[in-house]
């Protein structure tokens, strides 16, 4: 029976980040199958025969597909217990991706090796850089035609200011495309297929010279020549590896390879795990001391909260990140922000949608929690009779807003719980004019394409349709009462500004552009305004 340091030790708890189109849950889908945990991979674009992706499991994912929502994963792999989640790439659900980070002790970063770095690539990274988290490079489509890889890790340094350190190096691309020279074994992993996904042949690994004639035949006379130059030039100038500089984020490992073909997944599991951080220290807010994951007392947070998973019994799970101890099913936790004991009556392991009961879990591990509307995302769970708490997760400030109603008014309290259950989720927030109650509802997101989410949603999961009007309101501003209550009725405020309140009672302000917002502050000294208030989930 191992002991619990020694099943902390064997947790990989990871985030899957890139650009739209990356190939990020492609990646995901290819280290499910080599891993024995799916028997076919699905596609995330192609044929409507087609099988769709694990990881996403929504009606609008299938439709479109986009990842909108992140998932949870988990499986097993060589003594390791693994626990991906899956982000969206999107940039208007990037807020999802956002608080997903923040339950990841590493993150894997997808790029196109035709196209790059690219904008949400470059946002995402930021937070892993923020939290200091190491971060590894998948280059992505080699069976494409890429990019030189010498401009590629260029670009990684200069863009995203992290050193580059090449654990293998592509022999071609696209139809050139021979293989990889894995640096460390000093082999050759030579390939073969189609263009086909799934339609791979991975020869056996070459052990040969570099100059040897062996891999002339190989990988091509041309191909040998490039290779020899290219890794003469890196072994004589490129960094050293530095397993400390990964591990606080300052150095990238990077891997070339094709998801869609299975080439080069495997190397790349394998040198992850073996690189990659278990489960560390976790700050309690409270006292500013580091909770350690082999801290025999239990504790976590929740960073995400899905309702409708399953749609038969319109449930609603917690996603809570076990930050020290043991879960075990059926066991008393205290929770923080509602001051009172529950008893933890089941717990789930998640493979997106799908789910098996768990009875254990430590530290490092996501474990699903019914809940009955308790819990709100950046909550603290822990033993009873110590009281920690870890810092709440920040929301974003939306940049879009809108009008929503229902269109059938017998369905109201349909509507209401579903606008409230969404809003839980972190999917959107709702402001209602000041004194209208819910009558009057603005919904206020990130990205446009959030609004679509929400009325497929509400459509298929509540039974409600909805009419959208658009506002012209793209400035949000939290009022700070910490120095007394605000009368909002008395501001002098402009025609074009907005007095609203969160589903908390919060007072805000919406404004159509800065200088409304700079005619707020200047008529109203005593107004205190804050871009993010000290509003969490």
């Amino acid at each position: 029976m191992p002991s619990l340091e020694e099943e902390i030790s064997s947790r990989r708890t990871f985030a899957i980040i890139s650009h739209p189109d990356a190939g990020k849950t492609t990646l995901t889908e290819k280290l499910l199958l080599y891993t024995g945990t799916i028997q076919s991979a699905g596609s995330v674009k192609g044929k409507a025969s087609a099988k769709h992706a694990v990881s996403d499991w929504m009606d609008i994912e299938k439709a479109r597909g986009i990842s909108v929502t992140s998932s949870v994963l988990q499986f097993t792999y060589e003594g390791h217990c693994v626990n991906i989640l899956d982000t969206p790439g999107h940039q208007d659900f990037s807020e999802d991706t956002y608080r997903t980070l923040m339950a990841a002790d590493s993150a894997v970063m997808v790029i196109d090796g035709a196209k790059g770095v690219e904008a949400q690539t470059v946002k995402l990274f930021k937070v892993c850089a923020l939290r200091g988290i190491p971060i590894f490079t998948f280059v992505n489509k080699l069976d494409h035609e890429t990019r030189d890889p010498f401009e590629l890790m260029e670009e990684i340094e200069n863009v995203l200011g992290i050193g580059t350190y090449p654990m293998n190096w592509p022999i071609g691309n696209g139809r050139t495309f021979r293989g990889v020279f894995d640096r460390a074994s000093r082999h050759v992993l030579a390939f073969e297929g189609d263009g086909r996904a799934n339609a791979t042949k991975r020869v056996a690994e070459v052990e040969a010279e570099l100059g040897d004639a062996a891999l002339d035949e190989l990988i091509g006379e041309e191909n040998h020549r490039t290779l020899m130059d290219d890794i003469e030039l890196l072994d004589g100038a490129d960094h050293e590896f530095d397993l400390e500089a990964v591990r606080t984020g300052k150095l990238t490992p990077v891997f070339f390879g094709s998801a869609l073909t299975n080439f080069g997944v495997e190397p790349f599991l394998r040198d992850f795990l073996r690189l990659s951080p278990a489960p560390g220290p976790h700050t309690d807010s409270l006292t500013g001391d580091p909770v350690e994951a082999t801290d025999p007392d239990f504790s976590g947070f929740v960073f995400k909260i899905q309702a409708n998973m399953d749609k038969n019994h319109r449930d609603r799970i917690a996603f809570l990140r076990i930050c020290s101890g043991k879960f075990v099913r059926g066991m008393d936790a205290f929770h923080v922000q509602g001051d009172r004991k529950i008893k933890l009556a089941t717990g789930t392991a998640m493979m997106a949608d799908d789910r098996a009961t768990v009875d254990e879990a430590c530290a490092g591990d996501i474990v699903g929690l019914f809940d009955p509307g308790i819990f709100s995302i950046g909550d603290t769970l822990c033993k009873v009779g110590r009281r920690v708490q870890f810092a709440g997760i920040p929301t974003f400030a939306p940049e879009h807003f809108a009008r929503i109603e229902q269109v059938d008014t017998l369905k109201r309290k349909q509507f209401v719980k579903g606008m409230e259950e969404l809003a839980q989720e972190g999917a959107i927030q709702i402001f209602r004019e000041y004194g209208a109650g819910m009558e009057r509802v603005i919904v206020g997101v990130v990205g446009t394409l959030q609004f679509e989410v929400l009325e497929q949603r509400l459509k298929s999961e509540y039974h409600v349709e909805v009419y959208r009007s658009p506002l012209p309101y793209n400035l949000i501003r939290w009022i700070d009462e910490k120095d007394g209550e605000v009368d909002m009725r008395s501001l002098n405020l402009t025609r074009e500004t907005l007095r609203v309140e969160d589903m908390r009672g919060g007072k805000l302000l919406l404004f159509t552009s800065p200088w409304n917002l700079n005619w707020a502050e200047e008529h109203n000294p005593d107004l205190h305004l804050s871009e993010f208030g000290n509003v969490t989930f």
